[in-house]
């Protein structure tokens, strides 16, 4: 029960207010929210109580247009103004057009036929493809290999390739047969890989990790290892996708003569709109037939001229070459700031290493969020970047001076 002075102050500070709101009406799965965003623009966003912040997260590689985009809100209000849903037993324009985009922009150079399954996110993506794998290896392969440190999503079958013991516990036993190898080690994989297993999945970019690029060379003897072994190579392009490296996939740059069997993708795909996809090509592209997946609101018009409107957009302002120039102007930056100890990463996906000297990167970040920079700490040592493809270079050099100003206040304290 609120004391008079709870309510008093509640009543003066509309963040606040919601918060409390909250707390009495949304399952506490995300914990006590930081702020209440109410508007965005650009690269900033604006809370209830009129706070303005620059928005280095964007709904954790999401927005990559930012907020309001103009091309943006146009798709969608012009087909939410035409046809809002449909269900998968019909087919829309904005559904075709957008796979037949991203089969191309997929598998610019495969030689065979590509086809996509529409989903909400990419949890979802990763589901599809998780079943896609289970449709490969039969009861003759019942063993499918993740990477230590994976982050792959919260649904049972896509936690169940998430390596994190603390997501994964409460709800065990989860589906069986995935295994873990440690990450980076091609030797690992070798050992593991086998007659029986039906696929490896693999993040190019392992972003809940601490954005940890794959070392040169991996992902190359990923593909060859697992078609040697006959297993299907998928991999989660679900933050690292749609342009965020810099290259419309991770891969494309990071491994340019690798093709895997499956990408997933989500986050950047609607920027903002809720999507995500499968992409398969070859054998793995056909494996699932009438009946043995499917989802209501996947692929619905609206979120279908979404992502088309974020695809035209990137080509048309340049955003590729925008977030490779600016990413790599950024990071050279933040490497010569006392108390950085590393910048990793590609494009505008940055983990910024701290040194122990700083203090955790959670209270970093709390402070960075006070003075109007909101970033997010995926390991304690770790400040995560993955702002809008649109951020200002103004932006981006206020936050690095102002980085420099918490770390320094806090080495000395």
């Amino acid at each position: 029960m609120s004391t008079p002075a709870t309510a008093a102050t509640a009543a003066a500070d509309p963040n606040e207010t919601w918060r409390t709101r909250y707390a009495a009406a949304v399952m506490n799965t995300f914990g006590t929210p930081a702020r209440v965003l109410v508007r965005g623009s650009g690269a900033h966003v604006w809370d209830a109580d009129g706070n303005e912040y620059v928005d280095l997260l964007a709904g954790i590689a999401v927005n990559c247009l930012g907020h309001a985009h103009p091309a943006l809100v146009a798709a969608v209000t012009e087909q939410l103004g035409t046809l809002g849903h449909i269900s998968n037993l019909f087919t829309s324009p904005a559904q075709i057009r957008l796979a037949e985009t991203l089969d191309a922009l997929v598998f610019p150079s495969a030689l065979q036929a590509s086809r996509v399954f529409l989903a909400n996110s990419g949890t979802e993506a990763n589901e599809a493809a998780f079943k896609i794998a289970r449709r490969h290896g039969g009861a003759a392969r019942p063993r499918i290999l993740a990477l230590e440190d994976a982050f792959h999503g919260r649904t049972m079958g896509a936690l169940a390739l998430t390596h994190k013991a603390a997501y994964r516990e409460p709800f065990e036993p989860l589906p069986g047969g995935v295994e873990f190898i440690p990450a980076g080690d091609v030797d690992a994989l070798r050992a593991a890989l086998g007659p029986d297993v039906a696929a490896l999945f693999v993040e190019p970019i392992q972003g809940e990790a601490g954005v940890r690029p794959l070392p040169a060379g991996y992902l190359e003897a990923a593909r060859e290892l697992t078609t040697a072994a006959g297993a299907l190579l998928i991999l989660d392009e679900v933050q690292t996708g749609m342009g965020r490296s810099g290259a419309w996939m991770a891969h494309h740059l990071l491994a340019p003569g690798v093709v895997p069997d499956v990408v997933t993708l989500a986050k950047g795909l609607g920027g903002g709109m809720p999507i995500g996809a499968a992409v398969a090509t070859g054998e793995a592209a056909q494996l699932l037939g009438p009946g043995q997946h499917g989802t209501t609101f996947g692929g619905n018009p609206v979120a279908a001229a979404a992502a088309l409107a974020v695809i035209d957009t990137i080509n048309k302002e340049g955003l590729l070459k925008r977030a490779t120039e600016l990413g790599d102007r950024w990071a050279a930056q933040l490497t010569a700031v006392p108390g950085v100890t590393e910048v990793r990463g590609v494009g505008l996906l940055r983990g910024v290493g701290l040194d122990d000297g700083v203090g955790p990167a959670a209270e970093v970040a709390a402070e960075l969020e006070q003075r109007g920079f909101i970033v997010n700490p995926p390991r304690p040592d770790t400040l995560r970047l993955a702002p809008p493809f649109i951020l200002s270079d103004a932006d981006a050099d206020a936050f690095t001076s102002v980085l420099a100003d918490v770390l320094a206040e806090r080495a000395a304290a």
